[in-house]
């Protein structure tokens, strides 16, 4: 006989069935697209695709963290956000048949699924409710780039910046009787991406967060004890 755990382990539901993509479609739906999901393992720093490529269908983040960003010619790099467990990628570009829009690459090892753009389109005959999914979805990402574009584009300073976006990280994890709290793996260089600054400003900023115990590190973990008061350094 199997015994309670064995029987909550089998009918663990996976972390990318929770996205707000997947919890938006029907039940026929979601048994559809899910027979169509096979996983696929990817090392770190993979590039999945990137914004001069035609679109070859979505990728559906099923665990691991994917990074976002746009590049110029000259080797310039922009930062986006980060894609967990549960997003889909590349709707935009699968819907209009255009390039993406972004390149998408492994932060670390990551597992994936590939659908490609004909059957992403087949589905959607299939499930015409599926639109309000992918409506939704889309809409939530442009709401999310217009607003790091204001924090990249209109924050006064390196610092500022820098809050809103530790912020925003930390509200995206997790938040406990201590303060919120996220892992910050990423390099000071990488750091500096995602708010164009170098990654001697971002050093020296965090140095100076620290100092005045807006955050706090330990190993890869960042704690902020106070929401509020790194905030006020956003200028929120």
């Amino acid at each position: 006989m199997q015994s309670m755990h064995q029987l909550a382990n089998e009918t663990r539901v996976p972390a990318w069935r929770n996205g707000d993509f997947f919890n938006h479609l029907s039940a026929a739906a979601l048994a559809d697209l899910e027979s169509m999901i096979f996983p696929s393992s990817c090392p770190a720093h993979t590039v999945l695709f990137t914004e001069t490529q035609p679109s070859a269908g979505i990728v559906v983040v099923l665990e691991g963290e994917i990074k976002l960003s746009m590049n110029s010619s000259d080797g310039r790099r922009l930062s986006l956000r980060i894609a967990k467990a549960g997003e889909v990628l590349g709707l935009a570009a699968t819907l209009s048949g255009t390039p993406y829009e972004d390149t998408a690459d492994t932060l670390y090892p990551a597992k994936i699924a590939h659908i490609s753009r004909h059957a992403f389109l087949q589905f959607l005959t299939r499930h015409p409710d599926a639109y309000q999914a992918v409506a939704r979805d889309m809409a939530h990402r442009f709401s999310g780039a217009c607003e790091h574009l204001r924090t990249v584009g209109l924050s006064a300073s390196v610092p500022e910046k820098l809050a809103r976006l530790l912020l925003d990280w930390s509200d995206a994890d997790q938040k406990s009787e201590t303060g919120s709290r996220c892992r910050l793996s990423l390099t000071h260089e990488q750091i500096g991406e995602f708010i164009g600054a170098s990654r001697e400003t971002v050093t020296r900023t965090l140095s100076s967060f620290k100092h005045r115990r807006l955050v706090d590190m330990h190993g890869s973990m960042l704690t902020i004890p106070s929401r509020t008061a790194l905030a006020s350094c956003a200028g929120n």
